[in-house]
C-alpha cells in the first residue's frame, strides 16, 4: 500500500471559494487558490478540501443572507470530512460589515470559538490561521460594495496583530495574507488571479514545513 493520503481541509469566504472580482463569477480549476495548491502539492499525497462560502462569517449571523455562520457548520464539515489531518482556516472579511459593528477583537474571539470547535471535533488536526487581506480603501464607495464602511477597512487591517497573538496562544502555524497579495482594484475585496497564484504558493509552503 502507498502512503496515506493527507485531508487539507481549507474553511473560509468568498476568497477561499474563489470569487473572480472582475464579474462575481467562481474562479476555474486551476486559477483559485485552493485548486492551485491541490496542484502544487499532489506529488505530496495531499488532498484539498474546499469548504468555502460567499459572505461566510466567524460567528455572526447574515440578516440579508442564511446559513453564513462559521460557527454553525464548522463541527458538521469537521465530522463530515472526517477529522481532516490539516485544516487552513480563513476568515474575517465579512465580518467588518457595517451590520455587525465587530471590532477587530471581537472578531477575534469568534476566531476562538472555531479554533475550539477545531480543538473539540478535529483534536489532532493541525491548523494554518491566516489573517484575511486588507479590505480596498474604496470598498465602501457606491460602485463596489456599500455593505462595508471605511471603518471597515480601518478593522481589517488590524486583524493581522489580534490573529497572531490567538495564534500563539493555541500553538497554531500562522501567515498573513495581507503580507503577500492584496485586494484587486476591480472590486477593492476580493484577490485577482495573480493574487491567488501567489497565495497558493505561501499556503503550499506552509503545509510543507507542518
Amino acid at each position: 500500500m502507498g502512503r496515506k493520503m493527507t485531508d487539507v481541509l481549507c474553511f473560509g469566504d468568498s476568497n477561499t471559494w474563489g470569487y473572480n472580482p472582475k464579474d462575481g463569477s467562481r474562479f476555474p480549476w486551476g486559477v483559485r487558490w485552493t485548486s492551485v495548491l491541490q496542484e502544487q502539492l499532489k506529488d505530496q499525497r495531499i488532498r484539498v478540501i474546499e469548504e468555502g462560502l460567499c459572505g461566510r462569517t466567524t460567528v455572526f449571523e447574515d440578516p440579508l443572507r442564511q446559513g453564513r455562520k462559521g460557527v454553525e457548520l464548522f463541527p458538521t464539515l469537521l465530522e463530515t470530512h472526517g477529522q481532516p489531518d490539516q485544516i487552513v482556516l480563513m476568515l474575517g472579511t465579512n465580518d467588518c460589515k457595517t451590520v455587525f459593528s465587530a471590532s477587530a477583537d471581537v472578531i477575534g474571539k469568534g476566531i476562538v470559538r472555531l479554533l475550539d470547535q477545531a480543538k473539540q471535533f478535529a483534536p489532532d488536526s493541525k491548523i494554518l490561521l491566516i489573517s484575511p487581506i486588507f479590505l480596498g480603501e474604496r470598498v465602501w464607495e457606491e460602485e463596489f460594495d456599500q455593505e462595508f464602511s471605511p471603518e471597515s477597512v480601518e478593522v481589517s487591517k488590524k486583524l493581522g496583530d489580534v490573529y497572531e497573538k490567538i495564534a500563539e496562544q493555541y500553538g497554531t502555524d500562522f501567515f498573513r495574507a495581507a503580507d503577500y497579495v492584496q485586494s484587486s482594484e476591480e472590486d477593492q475585496e476580493h484577490m485577482n488571479a495573480e493574487g491567488h497564484r501567489v497565495f497558493a504558493g505561501v499556503v503550499a509552503e506552509h503545509l510543507k514545513s507542518a
